[in-house]
């Protein structure tokens, strides 16, 4: 945490990301910096060396949500989350009904969607008992 002339505490990006529990460590702070994920009153970061003061406004895209959070104050360590969250306010909007789907959410299949399972198959087959494979078995033909 450093000091600049005009009184305003201001500190590394990296380190607040850290210290606020954005991010687990410090390196992983950084990668999401270099990857681009990371913004500062609209304007992209990517050194971790960037000083946030008060008031910044920092946008992140995380894996699975995007955050914006508000710089209220520099931390002096990785406390626990009730003292992380005293150092930014959050501004993000209340998620969507529709969210990204994990992986396994994008597995699973809706019944009577998608190629149909043995069961189904076996059920449609009782409907129709005489197709051979030859034409004119279809009903109504």
């Amino acid at each position: 945490m450093s000091e600049k002339p005009g009184g305003d505490l201001r500190q590394r990006i990296d380190k607040w990301l850290f210290f606020t529990r954005m991010a687990k460590s410090r390196s992983l702070a950084q990668a999401l910096l270099s990857a681009g994920h990371v913004r500062v009153n609209g304007l992209a970061i990517r050194k971790p060396s960037f000083d946030v003061k008060v008031g910044d406004r920092v946008e992140l895209t995380l894996e699975r949500r995007d955050v914006i959070l508000v710089v209220r104050g520099a931390g002096q360590r990785r406390g626990p989350y009730e003292e992380a969250k005293e150092l930014y306010q959050d501004l993000t909007p209340p998620r969507e009904v529709t969210e990204r789907l994990s992986a396994f959410e994008q597995a699973q299949r809706a019944p009577g969607s998608g190629r149909p399972t043995k069961k189904e198959r076996r059920e449609t087959d009782r409907l129709f008992p005489d197709i051979g494979g030859s034409e004119g078995d279809w009903p109504n033909d």
